[in-house]
């Protein structure tokens, strides 16, 4: 299937970052009110409003692992929307963002990094975040390698294999790349052979049984792998964490009708965290319930380093 989302990076990066990158949706959507993000259909010809409401959270190694985690929660969803709800695994953040812009998916999870470009290309509307019970949220790029693998500073990379997850996702490589770039003067290709494993899990297991000398990956995800004990910490040497950033942000298809966003929205700050399976997975990292975001304001620090390194989205 032709990639209908796609996005290129710069070789290098401008050491001095502007304070606001500019942003842009696609000629096939709206925004009038300049929240940078699609306006809802104001001909009601063009809404939606199916019977059977398609979820997907962001790519993991096990999908059918977080389709029992969503599992109340989207029951919960049926309740509040009156309406069917199904989880929809996806394998790719672009098979993810397609399915979106296509019309077969309502309501998703998109992570950090393709956040923008969902916003962009595919008509998505972020509006929550999970967060801390004081409200607190967001995760660290990690650059990781294993102990004993002769690389004991960001510098020692150099000659080797580095993982990235995909081009799309922000701690898994727009971070990563701007910040090796910027601050130790190293570029893909030139200093380091560069690797895709497709999801963190997959850079953090691949680092963990020695498949990849270096990874780049979010520490929210290797807390809740450690947690669960798909890895042990003593596996795992961090190098390097970054600044905060925020998380995955979950919202809707542009084109769905404002009575069932706004019910999909109060699905989303209505459930009942305790005891279900959604606070057993997330507070692993911290997370027990979930905040009002905006795109705007949220996302203003990853459209400056996707502006910074040169990004460009193409929405086909």
């Amino acid at each position: 299937m032709k990639a209908l989302c796609t996005l290129t990076a710069a070789a290098t990066l401008a050491l001095a970052i502007p304070a606001h990158a500019e942003f842009a949706l696609d000629s096939r959507f709206t925004d009038a009110d300049g929240d940078l993000i699609a306006d809802i259909p104001s001909d009601a010809a063009q809404q939606v409003d199916p019977d059977t409401l398609i979820f997907a959270y962001t790519p993991v190694e096990d999908p059918a692992v977080y389709a029992e985690v969503w599992q109340g929660f989207l029951d919960h969803m049926a309740e509040v929307t009156g309406k069917d709800v199904q989880f929809f695994p996806v394998q790719s953040n672009a098979a993810q963002i397609e399915a979106m812009r296509a019309g077969r998916l309502h309501v998703a999870g998109f992570n950090t990094g393709s956040n923008p470009l969902a916003v962009a290309c595919a008509g998505f509307r972020p509006f929550a975040m999970m967060a801390a019970e004081d409200g607190s949220f967001g995760y660290e790029m990690e650059i990781i390698t294993y102990p004993d693998s002769g690389i004991d500073s960001i510098e020692a990379i150099k000659g080797k294999q580095m993982a990235f997850t995909s081009e799309t996702s922000n701690s898994g490589f727009k971070a990563p790349s701007a910040i090796l770039s910027a601050e130790f003067g190293m570029s893909a290709g030139a200093d380091f052979e560069p690797v895709f494993s497709g999801a963190h899990d997959n850079s953090i297991l691949g680092v963990a049984n020695k498949d990849y000398p270096a990874a780049a990956i979010a520490n929210s995800v290797k807390a809740r792998m450690i947690e669960r004990e798909v890895v042990t910490p003593d596996q795992l040497v961090t190098l390097y964490t970054s600044e905060t950033f925020p998380t995955t942000g979950y919202g809707t298809a542009y084109n769905l009708t404002p009575e069932l966003q706004e019910s999909i929205q109060e699905a989303f700050f209505s459930f009942d965290w305790e005891g279900s399976a959604l606070a057993e997975e997330f507070s692993k990292s911290g997370e027990e319930k979930f905040i009002p975001i905006t795109f705007q304001e949220d996302w203003a620090v990853i459209r400056t380093i996707d502006e910074a390194t040169g990004v460009v989205y193409a929405c086909e």
